[in-house]
């Protein structure tokens, strides 16, 4: 395990465990990040040295290391930031270096408890850090709300074009790296290429941190599903959080840790969150407490989240406990096909996305919920983890 070791988080502990970090030239930064087959470990899974090369080829770059964990099921960030906070300040060095920035920046939630560490860590150092505390809100950790908050102190997700690869902090071209990204970074520019890429898939090297059913566990990439969450008297697994899709028993047992496998099998890496549904619970209840959650969180400017999450959340509830009509379905489906693609940003694709992927492996649940017979588990206790102001 190359991340989650037990080191203390002093400076002089980190140095000792690590060494000093001795930055080389830019050009052989990008090399060596690019040899390593870096992946963003944010979600999309982007080729880490091809976002610097963009960003660095512009004028006056910055630099955002994004460490919110707007995800409520996600532990690794916290526990990475709280036991290797150097580890991720070398990161943001490292990446400031590549671009060639000198305006660098670190977002975490207000109340994550990573932020005094993190102070403390920045005292000791003399790195030209800009720490943001931003709101705790689900949208607000999204790379274009950073970017709005740093410039405007409001954290609403941005209308694209432009990414913030083009026009970002003060509208100049910004890398946004999460902090797992950044701590690999760290290990990089120290341990090279060819060390990275000891472990893990040759497609997408390195190891991940996962949260697993509440559990943070760092792992090879390409390890098979089965081999990290436990899928004994579970009927379905859900996959990347709550922009992620639920996946089937039978599925799980069968796919790998990789964007490429993960993406065969209709799921998706995202954050980097496993949860298990235990064969006594309705993955129904549990899709529409989510959804209830996700259309709680919306940013309010504009229809597909406002009106249209708000919609659905309310027709998958109804699925879910009732009272139930036909007529709510057909609505259903007609919402779930208009809202993807018309947001400002993508959280009503993702919302929408993880409902389809619970009508998918729950069809039978939905097809008895429809007949008026809904499943054993429809008044069992909650699973997944929503914040309270989201519950359905």
């Amino acid at each position: 395990m190359r991340l989650l070791t037990q080191s203390g988080p002093t400076l002089a502990e980190h140095e000792a465990m690590h060494g000093r970090l001795t930055l080389p030239p830019r050009v052989q930064l990008l090399d060596a990040v690019e040899a390593a087959g870096l992946l963003g470990r944010g979600g999309a899974g982007f080729p880490t040295a091809r976002k610097m090369r963009t960003v660095g080829a512009g004028k006056h770059p910055a630099v955002l290391g994004n460490a919110c964990e707007g995800e409520p099921a996600s532990r690794k960030d916290v526990q990475l930031l709280t036991r290797h906070p150097h580890l991720v300040l070398d990161g943001l060095a490292v990446a400031a270096a590549a671009v060639g920035a000198k305006d660098v920046h670190l977002a975490l939630h207000a109340d994550s408890p990573a932020l005094p560490v993190l102070r403390a860590a920045l005292a000791e150092r003399r790195q030209p850090v800009t720490l943001h505390e931003v709101p705790r809100r689900y949208t607000a950790s999204e790379e274009t709300a950073l970017i709005s908050f740093v410039n405007t102190g409001t954290a609403k997700p941005l209308f694209t074009p432009p990414r913030p690869f083009e026009q970002g902090i003060a509208k100049r071209p910004t890398l946004v790296n999460n902090a797992e990204t950044l701590a690999h970074l760290a290990l990089i520019a120290r341990h090279g290429p060819a060390w990275f890429r000891e472990v893990g898939d040759p497609e997408e090297p390195g190891t991940l941190l996962l949260t697993v059913d509440g559990a943070v566990v760092e792992v090879p990439s390409g390890r098979p599903l089965r081999q990290v969450a436990d899928l004994g008297g579970k009927q379905a697994v859900l996959v990347g959080g709550y922009f992620g899709t639920w996946i089937s028993v039978a599925q799980a047992h069968e796919v790998t840790l990789t964007h490429r496998d993960l993406r065969a099998a209709g799921g998706a890496l995202g954050a980097g969150i496993v949860l298990t549904l235990p064969a006594g619970s309705c993955g129904l209840v549990e899709t529409a407490r989510v959804a209830a959650y996700l259309a709680n969180e919306n940013a309010g400017q504009c229809g597909p989240c406002f009106n249209g999450l708000p919609a659905i959340a309310n027709a998958v509830r109804a699925l879910a406990v009732g009272p139930w009509d036909e007529a709510t379905m057909v609505a259903l489906d007609r919402w779930l096909g208009v809202v993807p693609g018309r947001g400002a940003c993508h959280h009503p694709d993702g919302a929408v996305r993880f409902v389809l992927s619970a009508l998918a492996v729950f069809a039978q649940d939905v097809a008895a919920h429809r007949a008026g017979h809904p499943c054993a588990g429809a008044h069992a206790a909650s699973v997944l983890p929503v914040p309270r102001r989201g519950a359905a």
